[in-house]
């Protein structure tokens, strides 16, 4: 019986934990640090938009969060 307690207890704790996480992800996903702008406005200007190029030049980031990155901070309305 307490074996059965302590199981739904720690389902609960790891639920919750991934809501948190799901919800705070988009966030920091765009929170680009000054380096890694930098970074990308210089490939930027030598390649153009090729993402995967860019992206290979930032650890831990996609090219897909970086062209997201772009387009919200420097894309114009056509």
């Amino acid at each position: 019986m307490a074996e059965s307690e302590h199981s739904s207890s720690v389902e609960t704790s790891v639920n919750s934990q991934e809501e948190s996480s799901t919800t705070s992800k988009e966030e920091p996903e765009l929170a680009f640090s000054q380096d890694e702008e930098t970074l990308v406005i210089r490939m930027y200007n030598l390649v153009g938009e090729r993402w995967s190029l860019i992206a290979g030049r930032i650890p831990g980031r996609t090219a897909e969060q970086i062209e997201k990155y772009w387009n919200s901070r420097y894309a114009t309305s056509r």
